[in-house]
């Protein structure tokens, strides 16, 4: 696989790697990349449509996982095997036995507080508690970064327009996103405390950046900030 550029997040266990050609990796990781966004949007539609309330289901980010690693790892979409380790991170993510119980209470966080907690709120959660449970063997980041999309899509209702959208620009430039998540980590090592105004704040910043640019590309002009 390619060298990652210093001081990225990666996790790091014995995956059994279907590909091992980084050229062919890169091109499926980009092709399935795709295929969950539009899975993304599906479901999207799909909350927005029914008369119950909005429900985030383990099957959900299985199904999210299944398709980032479709082709590229024999765990796509199940839980992780084993133990795991994250590279550029002082988080311990916790021992594979308890990852299906942990996965529910973050979905039942998510359920019990989608009617009081905001947009943001939520969004940074999701963000946050699935890459410090890292259920996966591989993917936890695109996971992640397309479950939040999603419930913070729902709870406003819809389909945010812009371009380059939230996941893509924090692909571009990773370091806010990765302090962010170190901040909420340390807060929850420290005092078990859910603290996530970084991860906010950033969410808040990344929405913006997406809207502005759906004006931009309305207007056909830059917007003069």
């Amino acid at each position: 696989m390619a060298d990652r550029p210093e001081g990225d997040r990666k996790s790091v266990a014995s995956p059994p790697v279907l590909v091992t050609d980084p050229v062919e990796i890169a091109r499926k990781e980009a092709s399935n990349g795709l295929r969950q966004f539009d899975a993304v949007i599906a479901r999207i539609d799909q909350a927005r449509s029914e008369p119950r309330p909005f429900r985030l289901r383990p099957s959900d980010l299985l199904n999210l996982n299944c398709i980032a690693l479709d082709g590229i790892n024999r765990f796509a979409g199940n839980y992780r095997p084993s133990a795991i380790y994250i590279t550029g991170s002082k988080h311990q993510p916790p021992p594979v036995d308890t990852v299906p119980s942990l996965v529910e209470e973050l979905c039942e966080y998510v359920n019990d507080h989608f009617e009081s907690a905001s947009a943001l709120h939520l969004a940074a959660y999701v963000m946050w508690r699935i890459n410090w449970i890292h259920p996966f063997d591989d993917g936890n980041g695109r996971t992640a970064r397309a479950a939040s999309y999603l419930v913070l899509c729902v709870k406003l209702d819809s389909r945010l327009p812009g371009k380059p959208t939230i996941p893509d620009l924090i692909v571009d430039k990773k370091k806010p996103y990765y302090d962010a998540l170190e901040a909420a980590d340390l807060a929850w090592a420290d005092k078990a405390q859910i603290d996530l105004s970084q991860m906010e704040e950033l969410m808040e910043n990344l929405l913006g950046a997406q809207l502005v640019n759906a004006i931009e590309q309305a207007r056909g002009v830059p917007i003069d900030l």
